[in-house]
């Protein structure tokens, strides 16, 4: 005859469900930590690349009419319908760009973003540009 007649009972404790769901708020935190970093490094991606598309589309202005650096040069004659840019871009982190006035000189970057030292909203290098 046996002096225990004690039933165990299958589930989890209090304690054990507290930490699952521990566990789980930990991992769901790491997952919106990267998709935070994530989604500014694409927004960093993008304000390069927005700079490089403007600066590409001044090269072709400038080789198609055959100007010198330092020649004027305004946004306007660049961006627009039929133009060497449809629309003119924006930072998609909410910064402002600041345009040239005059066709740069090769190496130099005709727009620059207003993010450029807070957020590396900067090209690695202009070289060749």
């Amino acid at each position: 005859m046996k002096l225990n007649n004690i039933k165990k009972q299958a589930g989890l404790t209090l304690i054990e469900v507290t930490l699952v769901i521990a566990v789980l708020l930990g991992l769901i935190s790491v997952l919106f930590i990267g998709v935070t970093a994530y989604k500014q490094g694409s927004n960093r991606a993008k304000c390069i690349l927005n700079i490089a598309t403007v600066q590409k589309a001044v090269r072709s202005y400038q080789n198609l009419y055959e100007l010198n650096p330092g020649g004027a040069l305004v946004v306007g004659t660049i961006t627009g319908t039929g133009k060497m840019i449809e629309t003119e871009p924006t930072c998609p982190s909410a910064g402002t760009y600041t345009f040239g006035t005059t066709v740069p000189a090769a190496g130099v970057a005709y727009l620059t973003c207003s993010l450029a030292t807070s957020d590396q909203h900067v090209p690695a290098t202009v070289a060749g540009w």
